[in-house]
């Protein structure tokens, strides 16, 4: 599995402290199978904390805090949670707690987007000694009518896109906005992962084929970083989803007396010209 490098701020007394350790690509996944959709359908969500890559192992989730959603030109924040229920998912490695959801048809009924937003309760990565906390976000269109996908969410942490996250083609070039408390965050420190197998929504678990093999486990997370303007630009090499996770990049450092990483996360959607 891929090591990641973080960079995390504790405050011992007055004193700002750094610590850099080694941890595991997590990513907060927030799925469905199709995010561009000609008509509105009920809208079937796994909410699972796992190596996307890998396929697992997949990590115990806590009852999310929020889960909400934004509906085209400028729609009020519907709550989500009673629709939230725990399962059992199963990885390549194990079975763990995860969430689903079940999204009536009538809340995307209408034309454009609807931006879905979860904000997970922090995890404790005891291998680390710190918490992670990953405000995730996923944009679904209905009718190819454009709408919000390009509006923050006011969220501590975001990654603003500035393409289409549900448009776009195998190859092309996607574009985001790092943002803390509103503000770009310049030299961002960015993680991608590619979705490397199927997932089957109704049966809680990740298919056990890999779509790609990496020739080595720095393939498997990718790293970049944000430039000057807090502008992230990411390659869509192959079909399917991409996470793009920004690392530690909210002001709230501490959880419980524990070091905090408050990382933003979007998914994105490619697709072959056909």
């Amino acid at each position: 599995m891929p090591a990641r490098r973080r960079t995390l701020q504790a405050l011992a007394a007055a004193t700002l402290t750094c610590l850099t350790s080694v941890a595991q690509a997590h990513f907060q996944m927030l799925y469905i199978n199709e995010t561009a959709l000609q008509r509105a359908e009920q809208l079937e969500f796994a909410l699972v904390f796992t190596h996307p890559f890998s396929g697992g192992p997949t990590l115990v989730m806590d009852e999310p805090r929020a889960f909400s959603q934004v509906s085209s030109h400028g729609g009020e924040r519907l709550d989500l949670r009673k629709y939230l229920r725990p399962v059992q998912w199963q990885s390549r490695d194990n079975r763990a707690t995860a969430y689903r959801a079940s999204i009536p048809r009538e809340l995307v009924r209408s034309l454009g987007d609807h931006i879905f937003i979860l904000e997970p309760e922090p995890y404790l990565e005891t291998g680390e000694d710190v918490y992670i906390q990953q405000f995730t976000k996923l944009i679904v269109n209905v009718g190819g009518v454009p709408g919000d996908w390009a509006e923050p969410q006011g969220l501590p942490v975001e990654i603003q896109p500035l393409n289409k996250p549900y448009a776009n083609w195998t190859g092309g070039v996607f574009r985001a906005l790092v943002l803390a408390d509103g503000k770009p965050v310049p030299f961002a420190e960015i993680e991608i992962e590619y979705l490397n197998h199927s997932v089957d929504v109704e049966k809680n678990a990740f298919g056990q084929q890999d779509y790609v093999s990496a020739p080595q486990a720095a393939f498997k997370t990718l790293s970049t970083y944000a430039d000057a303007q807090g502008v992230v630009t990411i390659g869509l090499p192959r079909a399917g989803w991409w996470g793009i996770a920004a690392l530690n990049i909210g002001t709230q450092k501490t959880h419980k007396g524990k070091p905090l990483s408050q990382d933003a996360v979007l998914w994105v959607q490619a697709r072959d010209m056909k």
